[in-house]
């Protein structure tokens, strides 16, 4: 991956910018911008709390940098699962969801051998069961959910830590495989084969040493979205996660995603993901529960995606790179 180039625009560049509704961009700015740590932010920020035009103030105060690091341009999207589970043990409920460990063992072990040796089983780590270990998988990728218990309560979890180990995708281990094309490949295909080829199934999840803890989270409401990495909730179809080391979080984000469901928008840089790396790599939430999964899961598109920084730090950026 090369270094990352910095190419100003204009606002007339950005294919259907001008047919958004920069208001509901602007709500979901100001519920993280307050925690950006730099005063050229903060300033920003308090002018946006006052309730300016919306396009006016990112036409003004904006300037749209697009960067790049001779990577495509890749979307994805990801939800907030909903699935059936149990706070205690049973011959349905055998796969737990662990809370981060206390005593910093979190990094000893891979997937498998947390899986399998379960070193963490019995210390009180268990935050509930699930019956399934593609819907254990899949929750960790997706970093929160909600655990619907048989007596009919929501519990919600977050990402808490993980293991540090590299995140593999097993998508890209079945196309290598030959098993699928890339434009086949998908949240469902992968859970279909690994219903379909149970010894296989397991191996192929093993393929992955990333392991991630979760937290029970009461403190949302349940018609908020769930935690990204600012702390804050998300919000469907405005919120992206992106790599912190080149697009700042809480920065907003002109997309234009390309595909079956075309995407102009403005969204906000608002999370983060194992798998989100590179200047033009970008994850969009969706939202909670089945259909919300359906979409993002059929989510492997090209475009551009384009920063706007604040106009003086866009200058110092494009002046000295290392300056972000």
């Amino acid at each position: 991956m090369a270094e990352p180039t910095y190419t100003f625009l204009t606002y007339d560049d950005l294919d259907g910018w001008a047919a958004d509704d920069h208001a509901a961009a602007l709500d979901v700015f100001t519920q993280t911008c307050g925690d950006i740590p730099r005063p050229d932010w903060a300033r920003l920020c308090a002018f946006a709390k006052d309730g300016p035009a919306a396009r006016d103030f990112f036409e003004t105060f904006f300037q749209p940098v697009l960067i790049e690091d001779g990577q495509p341009m890749l979307f994805t999207g990801y939800y907030e699962p909903e699935l059936r589970g149990s706070l205690t043990a049973d011959e349905v409920y055998r796969y737990p969801l662990y809370r981060l460990p206390d005593d910093g063992t979190e990094g000893v072990y891979s997937r498998r051998e947390i899986e399998e040796n379960q070193p963490f089983a019995d210390r009180g780590m268990e935050i509930a069961w699930l019956s399934d270990p593609v819907d254990l998988f899949f929750l960790q990728v997706q970093g929160s959910g909600r655990i619907r218990l048989p007596d009919g309560r929501v519990i919600r979890v977050g990402y808490a830590g993980k293991n540090g180990r590299d995140y593999t995708s097993i998508g890209r281990a079945l196309v290598d495989r030959g098993e699928f094309t890339l434009d086949q490949v998908s949240s469902p295909v992968i859970r279909q084969w690994v219903l379909d080829h149970p010894d296989q199934g397991q191996s192929l999840l093993w393929l992955n040493d990333s392991y991630v803890f979760f937290r029970t989270i009461d403190e949302v409401p349940a018609e908020k979205g769930p935690l990204g990495a600012m702390n804050r909730s998300i919000t469907p179809g405005r919120s992206i996660a992106v790599d912190p080391a080149i697009t700042l979080l809480g920065a907003p984000v002109w997309i234009e995603k390309d595909g079956v469901d075309p995407m102009r928008r403005l969204m906000v840089a608002q999370d983060t993901g194992s798998a989100i790396k590179g200047a033009q790599r970008a994850d969009v939430y969706y939202g909670t529960g089945v259909a919300a999964g359906a979409a993002a899961g059929a989510v492997k598109d090209g475009g551009r995606m384009v920063v706007l920084m604040p106009v003086e730090y866009a200058l110092a950026k494009v002046s000295d790179p290392l300056d972000y």
